[in-house]
């Protein structure tokens, strides 16, 4: 199946976008690799795949081109979250179990724009560049 279809079949029958917030995760030059050590990579990603079951949808990307904040994840909003105002969250550095667990809790409980994100993950997030930002949504 080719990525055109593969987005064809994910997306929902009306065209608004995802029903539930979408959760990024870089895998790319630098993140998920040995290059930040001491970090279970795989393990990471299981738990944020397990914590966040049927509350997101997680995928996975090569190089987000924000390599001075390693294991990016970024949490895209719902559709209802988008109409209430909410905007893609890029977090970096996001390799540990706690901050794993605040970001699935945020999630779960509505995720950008529907709800605040914990006070804590204010210490991972950041503003790429424009350039890397429009590059997510292709």
């Amino acid at each position: 199946m080719s990525r055109r279809s593969r987005r064809a079949a994910a997306a929902p029958a009306t065209g608004a976008g995802p029903a539930r917030p979408t959760v990024t995760v870089c895998r790319g030059c630098c993140c998920g690799t040995p290059k930040v050590p001491g970090v279970d990579h795989a393990a990471r990603l299981r738990d944020l795949r397990a914590a966040l079951d049927g509350a997101a949808t997680v995928r996975v990307t090569g190089c987000l081109d924000a390599c001075e904040r390693a294991d990016v994840v970024v949490v895209q909003p719902s559709v209802a979250g988008r109409a209430a105002g909410g905007r893609p969250v890029w977090l970096g550095l996001v390799n540990d179990r706690d901050a794993t667990a605040d970001i699935a809790a945020w999630v779960e409980s509505g995720g950008p724009g529907i709800t605040e994100p914990p006070g804590i993950l204010d210490l991972y997030t950041f503003n790429p560049s424009r350039r890397v930002r429009a590059e997510l949504h292709e």
